[in-house]
């Protein structure tokens, strides 16, 4: 019987191959262009088979769509950690960060990562893939949201809005993040954008009532 340890040590390296894997193939996909990659051209970038490639990944696709999950599942997890007083803008504004901080951790990083998110946008295919993991992510959001301030999602329309506002945000600096942009001046995009949802985010939403009659009617 394999000890802990031992199932850890081999995870451990099936997630250094599955790692080695995929920026590689971020990387060509950055710098040829997502139709003419090809996987044999990601295997012999990291210097691997075919047969890994496949043991990891359905396709080239699948390397985006996994990036984004990995991406989504950072985001939950630092709204979940945030100071339950906090307000929601806040709250959303440093979950939503978390992704693009880690795009600025070594500056070769921040434009491969730039170029990435360039491909994905302007790519159909995977800009597809992309809007489906955001309907996924605004759901996960809202009841993150809803559980923060006792709310009922399946009543209340404000969690799901508040989360595809953020969201909406987010895309908003992606699309104006351009060439040479070093980690402030993408804070600053980030500020800009949530600054102008801030209001409605933080709206006293305590004191409001799915069940109110509506001005129109």
């Amino acid at each position: 019987m394999r000890s802990r340890a031992d199932n850890s040590l081999a995870e451990r390296k099936r997630q250094l191959v599955a790692d080695e894997l995929r920026d590689a193939a971020l990387m060509l996909l950055a710098t040829k262009g997502f139709d003419l990659v090809t996987v044999d051209d990601i295997v012999a970038a990291a210097g691997m088979s075919r047969r890994t490639f496949f043991r990891y990944f359905a396709s080239k696709e699948d390397v985006v769509v996994r990036f984004l999950a990995d991406t989504s599942t950072d985001i939950i997890a630092e709204l979940t950690s945030r100071p339950p007083a906090e307000p929601p803008s806040v709250a959303l504004r440093h979950a939503l960060w978390v992704p693009l901080a880690a795009c600025n951790d070594h500056p070769e990083h921040s434009e491969r990562a730039r170029v990435v998110v360039r491909l994905i946008l302007d790519t159909p295919a995977l800009h597809a893939r992309w809007l489906e993991r955001q309907i996924e992510w605004r759901a996960e959001l809202a009841a993150e949201l809803a559980n923060r301030i006792g709310h009922d999602p399946n009543t209340d329309p404000y969690p799901r809005m508040a989360a595809g506002m953020a969201l909406l945000a987010l895309d908003t600096v992606l699309q104006r993040w351009q060439p040479g942009d070093d980690e402030q001046h993408l804070a600053e995009l980030m500020d800009q954008a949530f600054a102008v949802v801030a209001p409605a985010l933080d709206a006293p939403t305590a004191s409001y009532r799915a069940e109110s009659p509506s001005p129109l009617s």
